[in-house]
């Protein structure tokens, strides 16, 4: 019980509800304010400029929230008179639909705050079409939808200037029980009744939210100089943080093992019971840690790992005297790395409860490390143009959806639909997405929530014809709608739909003729947009498989090489391993994504799916045996270069290299990799000589299994590129 109501008060601390009341609060006042001077529809144009630019306010530094804002208010101006212009003649408003919808999808080249820019530049239009504005009205009313752009631009502002820290906090928060999560899976592997296969299927999709979450926060503490130059705690200890969570989830990926082996030689010792009963006690920890910082209050341990830890020693140490021919060595290491974690749960409530964290971090060159860790976004107009063909995905989208507009705009014209046509527009603007799988996601919540939405309205109107209760309860659908955009669309879309029959009925409009236009239309938009995914030019993820591959087989390369390096006796810093380290994780997360939506296209597009899940498992093995060695090295710094470690991580580079080749179409030149020279060479009689430590053993056995794993990679691939 206590659970479920720390996870609803999570919610009302998380940035999903601050985003709802924030953009609730925008879109309504003007509208209240008017209401209250006596010139409502004043105010309903205003909202209707806040109402479009409210879709450019998603997380993100202020400083691109104003910058994207400021250039979607000029946007919103032309396009409106534009639009109210082209409305006079029906063939003037076709032609401007088809090239409007097609400049402002292909935004996406340039990221998804410049595509928001896009939609909201969209919406616009669709809601200009039917303005009855008289042509010397048309200014002023074009004004007045941008003096409500700025205005909610001004309004978003103060809101982040008031907390500026608040985003990344509730961002950070999130980020932490998203780790949580991952670990509970991790934990389930080490449970005999849990199938290894489907545990693995959910441990990609829990890293891909990870993945996107930590980028968020990424953004917000790294690409503000606030977060980064001030000098006050608050803003340090949100770094510190987050650079210890990013740290412990390498540590959480790096401890992998061969679970079927481990759950085959001690099932019958109730050992592995024990070490998915500590892991979810870590998991709590860290709940507890998330849920502190979204409620912005010192978190307090719940439990003694310590203690726990000590127990579980104990048992380990029983399996190993208790049967002399089963060796422990590998719960020991299990051991290790549950110390660790411990040690990192330890280090972040030290934060939140020592003065000595201010001093943490020390040079005022800080950001310019940091800065290496986020992506920046090129706005070169090269990038439009080298993106003029129908080899992007982007151009094909942007296509699709101007024809499937055009198309939307003749039948709302030309069957009889009410005076809300523009709904079917609207509904192939939210639904058409880039790729089918999205967009037949996004079609099934659409239609579910409409419907759901619609009936709960229809019972509102019915059932409580009080006007204050029937406000109050616009005001909290609205909140419901908007915190739930991003965070499950149906639920928001279940949310809006009440909302807006409500809002119809203060208009004056009867709410079953609505209603049922609004089913209609979200129908006829639905069915328009799911087809048109599927026939024009449409775009599976069997197509973009090569690339993503490739990019994922890269990522892994680097972070070998700086292995490579580091065993070679060369100086690598901490930052070379951790940027190789995002770069893997990244890519990896978006291998895992482009599965997860090619396993909801139709079945003649899955193309060798079975070959592409074994490459999803073999990578995240992959890159948990890296991580455990560059964590390894990390602490022990560069080796005495040795022959048989350099010839082994040298021989997954040479693997993998290939590998890229065949994915690029090149010819592959399988050769035995020759050792680089220099340092290592010069040095390999005396390494030859000198005898392997235990450390040593153990990175040559580990690097044995990367490289047959390598091997397993390159072969798999190519049965996928058959």
């Amino acid at each position: 019980m206590n659970n479920h109501k720390r996870e609803i008060k999570s919610f009302f601390y998380s940035q999903y509800f601050s985003d709802g009341l924030r953009i609730s609060a925008g879109i309504l006042l003007p509208s209240l304010v008017m209401m209250q001077l006596g010139n409502f529809n004043l105010g309903l144009t205003l909202s209707l400029g806040a109402l479009c630019i409210c879709t450019i306010d998603s997380p993100g530094p202020v400083s691109q929230k104003r910058n994207a804002m400021a250039i979607g208010n000029l946007s919103l101006f032309a396009v409106a008179m534009i639009t109210g212009f082209a409305r006079l003649n029906v063939y003037a408003l076709g032609i401007e639909i088809t090239l409007f919808s097609f400049i402002f999808s292909m935004f996406n080249v340039y990221g998804n705050r410049a595509a928001s820019v896009g939609t909201s530049s969209l919406l616009i239009m669709i809601f200009m079409m039917d303005k009855d504005i008289p042509p010397p009205e048309l200014p002023l009313f074009c004004a007045t939808i941008l003096a409500g752009g700025l205005w909610y631009m001004v309004f978003s502002m103060i809101f982040f200037g008031i907390r500026p820290y608040r985003a990344a906090q509730q961002t950070l928060g999130e980020n932490v029980a998203d780790i949580a999560r991952f670990l509970r899976i991790k934990a389930d592997f080490y449970r005999p009744e849990v199938d290894i296969d489907e545990n693995y299927r959910k441990l990609v999709l829990q890293q891909i939210k990870v993945s996107n979450h930590q980028d968020a926060v990424r953004e917000l503490l790294f690409k503000s100089r606030l977060m980064v130059k001030e000098s006050t705690a608050a803003s340090r200890i949100l770094v510190l943080t987050f650079n210890d969570l990013v740290d412990m989830f390498e540590q959480i990926m790096a401890t992998h093992y061969d679970y079927a082996y481990i759950r085959e030689k001690f099932k019958d010792t109730g050992v592995l019971h024990e070490i998915a009963v500590f892991l979810n006690h870590v998991a709590d920890e860290l709940d507890n840690v998330g849920y502190s910082i979204l409620a912005n209050s010192r978190p307090e341990k719940t439990s003694n790992l310590e203690f726990r830890l000590d127990q579980l020693k104990l048992k380990i140490d029983e399996v190993g005297a208790d049967d002399k021919e089963t060796s422990n060595l590998v719960l020991k290491k299990i051991l290790i790395n549950l110390r660790d974690l411990t040690k990192s749960i330890s280090n972040i409530y030290k934060y939140y409860h020592s003065k000595a964290s201010e001093s943490l971090i020390g040079t005022p060159d800080n950001d310019v490390e940091y800065s290496k860790f986020v992506t920046h976004q090129d706005y070169a107009p090269h990038i439009l143009f080298d993106n003029l063909s129908l080899k992007s995905a982007t151009f094909k989208h942007a296509l699709r959806v101007s024809l499937v507009c055009l198309i939307g705009y003749i039948t709302s014209k030309y069957i009889s639909l009410g005076g809300h046509s523009y709904w079917v527009l609207l509904t192939i603007i939210v639904i058409l997405k880039p790729g089918f799988s999205l967009s037949k996601q996004r079609n099934y919540q659409r239609l579910i929530g409409t419907i759901g939405g619609g009936i709960i309205g229809i019972l509102i109107l019915t059932f409580i014809p009080d006007k204050t209760v029937q406000f109050i309860l616009l005001v909290v659908l609205m909140v419901g709608a908007y915190s739930f955009l991003r965070l499950n669309y149906v639920v928001s879309v279940i949310f809006m739909t009440p909302y807006v029959l409500i809002l119809f009925k203060f208009l004056g409009l009867g709410q079953i003729n609505i209603f049922q236009e609004r089913i209609i239309d979200t129908l006829i938009g639905s069915s328009i947009a799911l087809i048109a995914s599927y026939i024009i030019f449409p775009t599976w993820e069997f197509e973009q498989i090569k690339e993503t591959l490739e990019s994922v087989i890269t990522a892994n390369i680097n972070y070998l090489k700086k292995i490579s390096e580091s065993i070679a006796g060369k100086e690598v810093s901490i930052t070379e391993y951790k940027l190789a380290r995002k770069d893997v994780y990244v890519n990896s997360a978006n291998l895992s994504a482009t599965f997860e939506r090619m396993t909801s296209e139709p079945k003649s597009k899955q193309r060798n799916i079975k070959d592409i899940h074994k490459f999803v498992v073999l990578n995240h093995i992959l890159s948990s045996y890296t991580a455990n060695i560059a964590s390894a090295l990390i602490r022990t710094g560069p080796q005495k270069p040795h022959a048989d470690t350099l010839k082994l991580v040298k021989r997954s580079i040479a693997v993998l290299k290939e590998t890229v080749k065949k994915l690029k179409g090149e010819t592959a030149t399988p050769a035995a990799p020759k050792l680089e020279t220099g340092k290592a060479e010069a040095t390999k009689p005396e390494a030859d000589k000198a005898p392997l430590t235990a450390d040593d053993i153990l990175m040559k056995e580990q690097l044995g299994f990367i490289n047959k794993i390598s091997v397993d990679i390159a072969k798999v691939t190519e049965n996928i590129l058959r």
